[in-house]
């Protein structure tokens, strides 16, 4: 079995719980860098935009529909996201990078939030919140000043 160089090597078994990201699926556009870096941040364009859109994506309609509902600044307005990465040096790890940080987002919104069930507060609860109150409102009648026989 021969290796190719060319070849990329597939991506590793996801970490986290969502399903795992197709690169076919996602768009990227090299860009320069910005901030401090001396002359290569002005000749190199390291950095990297990712743009997912959500809707063309093979995740499930129930997956699909958590992540437009985020309020992340990440996803735009017409369902895509957007990631930027430039922290690194070479585009091959911005671009690893951005992919990382696509997949956590995934991976936040794969399991589906438990559904909560309103309960009544128990007979004891209510019990100990009345005393509670006739104790606190008998120490405040304590702070007040005494009144004297005539009622004034």
């Amino acid at each position: 079995m021969s290796v190719d160089p060319e070849e990329k090597p597939s991506p590793p078994a996801p970490a986290g719980a969502g399903p795992w990201v197709r690169e076919e699926e996602v768009e990227f556009s090299a860009i320069r860098a910005q901030g401090a870096g001396g002359q290569n941040v002005n000749k190199v364009s390291s950095a990297v935009h990712l743009r997912y859109r959500i809707a063309d994506a093979s995740l499930p309609d129930d997956l699909k529909e958590r992540l437009l509902g985020l309020r992340d600044h990440r996803i735009t307005a017409d369902g895509v996201v957007v990631i930027k990465a430039q922290t690194q040096r070479s585009q091959e790890q911005n671009r690893q990078e951005a992919l990382q940080r696509l997949q956590a987002l995934i991976d936040s919104v794969a399991v589906a939030p438990k559904v909560r069930r309103p309960t009544r507060p128990t007979r004891g609860s209510r019990l100990r919140r009345l005393q509670d109150k006739s104790q606190r409102g008998q120490i405040k009648q304590q702070r007040s000043r005494p009144r004297d026989e005539a009622g004034h």
